[in-house]
């Protein structure tokens, strides 16, 4: 699995599981505009940057290695050429 698809992924995931979250109010509480956070998972922005997602899981209330602990993200097929 690609990085970015991961990444995409992940985020559904914990937006899946909550029904007071969507993308919008998640966006709120990551300090991000709501454009940021749909482009990211549109899959229109590919590199997501550390300190967006390190905000991303500030909105979430859960810490990197909570946001990296599936299995999946040890699977990359983008990061060695």
């Amino acid at each position: 699995m690609k990085l970015d698809k991961a990444i995409i992924k992940r985020i559904n995931e914990f937006i899946d599981d909550d029904k007071d979250l969507n993308p919008t109010t998640l966006a709120i509480k990551s300090n991000l505009t709501p454009s940021t956070l749909f482009d990211i998972l549109n899959g229109r922005t590919k590199k997501v940057e550390a300190f967006t997602l390190k905000k991303i899981c500030f909105g979430l209330g859960i810490t990197l290695e909570q946001f990296y602990s599936k299995e999946y993200f040890n699977d990359f097929d983008d990061c060695i050429d």
